[in-house]
């Protein structure tokens, strides 16, 4: 896991021709990664906007590691965003490559999660660079409450998966408690408290992750 790491982000960097600033969260911060459940979740800060060349490398960089190194699927597992300090940090349109659980695309802006933001800030890991998390601002309760809310009626549409069950444990546990924890032990915590309404279906889905 290390190596593959490292091995990322230098490539990263090499294709930028600069030390980016590289945090690692989620997860594999958090000390929960599960090998084929998990992402390796990254954000990718540079000090200027990159150019198209560059989007267009990085844009397949998972892919094209993967065939250099035979058998690292581990790869594939990276998610996140690449964009520049500036663009992040005052929401401009700007280009961004951007890694997903179904592809990629480069697209021209980006916005973190509160959640995953608190995790940055509160737990993030970082891999390289210049640390710039005292010039980040701590997401507001209510704009938790608010991502908290989408996702109970996301999950209401899109069906009772139990990802969705951990997202928004996860979240709930955040504003209750100023605390950030993965996601296995919200679900966990939401089982003890009482506050999950399907049981069932979520021990099934801890007892899924724990066994990877």
């Amino acid at each position: 896991m290390n190596e593959t790491i490292t091995i990322m982000v230098d490539e990263i960097g090499a294709v930028l021709n600069a030390t980016p600033t590289v945090y690692l969260f989620g997860s594999v911060a958090l000390g929960d990664f599960r090998l084929g459940w998990s992402d390796i979740d990254i954000l990718v800060l540079t000090k200027k906007e990159m150019t198209e060349q560059q989007a267009e490398r990085l844009l397949l960089l998972r892919q094209v590691l993967v065939e250099r190194y035979e058998g690292t699927a581990l790869f594939r597992s990276f998610e996140g965003a690449i964009l520049s300090v500036d663009a992040f940090l005052r929401e401009k349109f700007e280009r961004v490559v951007y890694w997903g659980t179904s592809g990629q695309k480069i697209t021209d802006s980006y916005k973190l999660d509160s959640f995953s933001l608190a995790e940055i800030l509160d737990c993030g890991i970082l891999l390289c660079g210049e640390d710039l998390r005292g010039e980040m601002r701590y997401p507001l309760y209510e704009q938790m409450r608010e991502e908290i809310i989408r996702h109970v009626q996301s999950a209401r549409v899109h069906g009772d998966s139990v990802g969705w069950l951990l997202d928004i444990a996860r979240g709930i546990y955040t504003i209750r408690t100023g605390k950030v924890i993965s996601k296995t032990a919200a679900g966990e915590w939401a089982l003890q408290e009482g506050l999950c309404p399907m049981r069932m279906q979520c021990k099934k889905q801890l007892r899924y992750v724990k066994s990877r």
